[in-house]
């Protein structure tokens, strides 16, 4: 064979060995380990023909992706120039660095497949880019059964599920319990995970975690971990912590009251009957009579609870709570609790309505029942002095100030605000007595007056009025009375004034009140003013007056009493005179009969 057959047979030799490389043919030398390249969903991916080829080689370039290991071309380079073929990468593909980089964006999952290059000068070569493509999944949820799981379970139940959504490639999942990764374990932990492909290419991952537990697990904490892998390296995220309710029997039924400590009658008291089982047994309560040994049952609220509203000596007693399982119908006895309720009963005064003569003298006696120590003392109620510290107050020489009331406070030192008290009011016969004996009252003609007048006496006495209007009594104590009239000022009320008449009877007594028109006053149609009592008094007090308007009256008797200290020193100087024991000689007495004559 000649020198051009030869070359023309080497030639298409190389040709062939060129095509089977590029189809992958059978029993040939497998193709180089693609260059890997790593990049994130929505980023850029940089596709490098090789690092030994100059730029020159890269005038005449076609670019391929390979998928189901079936080439299709996709960028063309002639004479240095890119052209995108028709189909999925046509608007995603660009030529950077010279014509030596493809790049490819807006990367997807399902962008992850081997790229290939090709040169055609001076001999064919390729280079194979494997592009791998990640995606971050969004934070784990976690949904805890909502059922709970009973501890008599058989078989694993399912405690919760995570949940990982939007992750590519698929993370890993890996459940905790109080920290500690739970693994498969026969008959006690299965982990059963499943996902889905969105249609964006991305996975969804959903684990079940199915496990048997026992009473000590009702408030482990579960969470799940997701491991992936990006670009930058390993990553993982956590769900929250969830506990999931255990059912389990009551082992042991215990009371408690509160509050704590010493109890008295009128206390909020709560009696709780609990259990450690949950769900809790159904409660009844029952209660022995201390000193009949009767046992009453009672009737819980829902929740175990016995509400006293005002605890009275009769909820006294033993106490006892009893729980039934309604799962295993089996019963559960708490211990005993005593529950007192300290108490003390209205006080009994003796004599109940205590009444003497002004000089007299009184006993009062109180009493009052209590299941602890009681200690007794008598108050002026008025003042609220202390008049005695014992149950027995003596009052002797008793004046009418001594009239009114008095309590005994019976109080239990060892039961902190257990106390009763009792008021009694004593009476001291008597007449009427008044608070004012007369007043003054500065009005306006057509006014409307309200008129008041107080008394006291025993018997208690009635209040009548001189004038006609209307009248109003209130009742100030077992023994004052306070009468209100409500008057028109007219010139016959200003002339006479009015009179309060109060009697019973021992007597009668009065006041009379005065009316003055006021100069600046003066008025043309009906207003109202109050006249009421001032401090307390018998009928020989005063009461603090209005101030008049003007000073007249104090001028004309100061004038009144100059000139009558004039005359008492003429008749002085003239008793003197006709004695002869003035200090003057008969020189003076010329003198001043000189000038009486001129």
């Amino acid at each position: 064979m000649g020198r051009p057959g030869l070359a023309c047979a080497l030639l298409l030799a190389a040709c062939c060995c060129c095509c089977r490389r590029a189809a992958g043919v059978p029993g040939e030398a497998e193709p180089p380990t693609p260059e890997l390249v790593e990049v994130e969903v929505g980023g850029t991916a940089l596709l490098k023909c090789g690092p030994s080829h100059s730029p020159g080689n890269f005038s005449h370039m076609d670019w391929f992706s390979v998928h189901k290991e079936k080439p299709t071309l996709i960028f063309r380079v002639r004479k240095g120039q890119g052209q995108s073929e028709p189909g999925e990468y046509q608007h995603r593909l660009s030529l950077q660095d010279r014509g030596t980089t493809l790049a490819l964006t807006h990367i997807t999952p399902h962008d992850e497949r081997i790229f290939l290059c090709q040169g055609k000068r001076p001999l064919s070569q390729e280079h194979r880019i494997q592009l791998r493509v990640y995606k971050a999944p969004e934070e784990p949820t976690i949904l805890v059964n909502p059922l709970g799981i009973s501890v008599n379970s058989k078989e694993p139940v399912e405690v919760a599920t995570c949940v990982g959504r939007n992750g590519y490639p698929i993370p890993q999942v890996i459940w905790y319990k109080n920290g500690h990764s739970l693994k498969e374990e026969k008959n006690r932990v299965h982990i059963q995970s499943s996902q889905i492909v969105e249609s964006s290419g991305l996975y969804t991952l959903e684990s079940v975690l199915k496990a048997q537990l026992a009473k000590e697990d009702k408030d482990a904490q579960f969470y799940c971990e997701l491991n992936y892998r990006l670009p930058s390296g390993n990553h993982m995220k956590e769900s929250q912590e969830v506990t999931v309710q255990v059912f389990y029997p009551a082992e042991k039924v215990w009371l408690e009251v509160e509050p704590a400590g010493m109890l008295k009658e009128g206390d909020r008291v709560e009696i709780r009957c609990l259990a450690d089982g949950n769900p809790p047994p159904h409660f009844t309560i029952s209660k022995q009579n201390l000193s009949t040994k009767e046992i009453e049952e009672m009737t819980p609220e829902d929740t175990g609870t016995l509400v006293l509203e005002s605890a009275q000596k009769e909820h006294s007693g033993l106490y006892q709570c009893q729980g039934l399982d309604l799962e295993t119908m089996a019963s559960l006895l708490s211990d005993q609790q005593e529950l007192l309720v300290n108490y003390v009963s209205d006080i009994w005064v003796s004599p109940a309505a205590p009444e003497s003569q002004e000089g007299g003298s009184l006993t009062l006696a109180c009493e009052a029942e209590s299941n602890q120590a009681v200690e007794f003392q008598w108050l002026r109620e008025k003042t609220g002095q202390v008049l005695e510290k014992g149950p027995v107050l003596q009052l002797h020489n008793l004046k009418r100030e001594a009239g009114g009331g008095y309590r005994c406070v019976a109080t239990v030192p060892s039961v902190p605000g257990l106390n009763r008290t009792r008021l009694v009011h004593v009476a001291i016969f008597g007449s009427p007595w008044m608070t004012l004996k007369e007043r003054k009252m500065w009005v306006s003609e057509n006014a409307v007056l309200n008129l008041s007048c107080e008394a006291s006496g025993h018997p208690r006495p009635t209040i009548s009025w001189s004038v006609e209007g209307t009248a109003q009594e209130q009742d100030q104590d077992p023994l004052s009375v306070l009468s209100v009239l409500s008057v028109l000022v007219t010139p016959e009320l200003l002339e006479t004034g009015a009179v309060c008449l109060a009697s019973n009877s021992l007597g009668r007594n009065s006041t009379t009140i005065f009316l003055e028109l006021a100069d600046s006053s003066r008025s043309t149609g009906p207003r109202v003013s109050t006249a009421s009592p001032s401090v307390r008094a018998n009928s020989t007090s005063t009461e603090k007056k209005l101030p008049e308007p003007e000073s007249k009256g104090v001028a004309i008797v100061a004038v009144t009493v100059c000139v009558l200290v004039l005359a008492v020193l003429g008749a002085v100087l003239y008793f003197f005179y006709k004695k002869g024991k003035l200090p003057c000689g008969r020189s003076g007495k010329q003198e001043m009969e000189r000038n009486t004559s001129i």
